[in-house]
């Protein structure tokens, strides 16, 4: 039984992993305000350019992940249309 929930664990793993699009940085529109905080605003842009990088990569392991699935489900297919005789 524990074999069996380590299993079901590990395959839900595989599927844990989702991508976060960040939020977009607040940008005052009082110019006051965007120079008072100018060292906020402009580390908050900052942080929003890694998180857009990361999440772009996050996508493409994503897409690379699925395209595997598709290859592996129709090989799988294949192999069970043979089986029936189909």
């Amino acid at each position: 039984m524990r074999v069996l929930i380590a299993f079901m664990l590990a395959q839900v793993a595989d599927y844990a992993e989702a991508c976060f699009a960040p939020s977009r940085p607040f940008l005052p529109s009082d110019s006051q305000a965007t120079r008072d905080y100018a060292d906020i605003i402009r580390r908050d842009f900052e942080d929003y350019i890694d998180d857009i990088q990361n999440y772009f990569r996050c996508l493409d392991g994503e897409r690379a992940r699925a395209f595997e699935e598709a290859r592996e489900v129709s090989e799988d297919y294949g192999r069970f249309l043979q089986l029936v005789g189909d």
